[in-house]
């Protein structure tokens, strides 16, 4: 379906990984080589834009990072990046340019575009966050599915079924996405760019681009 595909969901001048994931054709095709991309990213930055300040976590000279916060390797934080008091970074973790990482958020395994926001008690791991796109306060990725069987895409809308191969999977969200308070984007979860989540919503499968997901799973079109 191409309107999954990476060339559907982000614009790739945004992140630095885009050779990377140019390569590929659906976004959850990057999750396992996530790790390695950021290793040969790290190696190959300009020593004079970006400090290595522990083993592989590579933070840009202009990033603030406040003392608080933890970042495990491996990790790049991009150029005016904030990453905030008491943030919880575990590791493979690829922060673009002018991004927010709030207080309490913790990230794990995920690339996060230019000028995304996640700024208030989120968890977002497993997954990929596009140019823009923004987590309300207290939303969530949920990445492992209860039965810990493997995930997939789905939509009946859509007569959609994808087999990921992958146990751990939390959201593709594509460019300019804005997700309420307190959502949780269960395993497999795939919205669309410009589309919105209210607040509280529990979501899962495929939500199409320029869409609103309402109360009670009801999907509308913006157009």
């Amino acid at each position: 379906m191409k309107e999954l595909e990476i060339k559907s969901m982000y614009s790739l001048e945004h992140t630095m990984v885009a050779p990377m994931l140019a390569k590929l054709t659906y976004p959850w095709e990057a999750l396992p080589l996530i790790k390695d991309w950021i290793v040969e990213l790290g190696n190959s930055l300009d020593k004079d834009e970006y400090e290595e300040v522990s083993s592989q976590v590579w933070i840009h000279k202009t990033a603030k990072v406040f003392e608080s916060a933890y970042i495990a390797g491996p990790t790049i934080i991009g150029p005016d990046t904030e990453v905030r008091q008491c943030a919880f970074i575990r590791g493979n973790a690829l922060v673009g340019a002018n991004c927010v990482v709030g207080n309490s958020t913790e990230l794990k395994n995920v690339i996060i575009f230019d000028n995304v926001q996640v700024p208030h008690y989120n968890y977002v791991g497993d997954s990929i966050l596009g140019y823009k796109s923004h987590m309300g306060a207290g939303s969530i990725t949920s990445n492992v599915k209860s039965d810990k069987t493997l995930v997939h895409v789905k939509s009946v809308k859509h007569n959609l079924d994808i087999d990921t191969g992958l146990k751990k999977f939390g959201a593709m969200l594509g460019d300019n996405v804005e997700v309420g308070c307190n959502s949780v984007l269960n395993p497999g979860t795939v919205i669309g760019p410009e589309s919105n989540i209210y607040p509280l919503s529990p979501v899962r499968g495929y939500v199409p681009a320029r869409s609103i997901y309402k109360t009670g799973g009801v999907v509308v079109s913006k157009n």
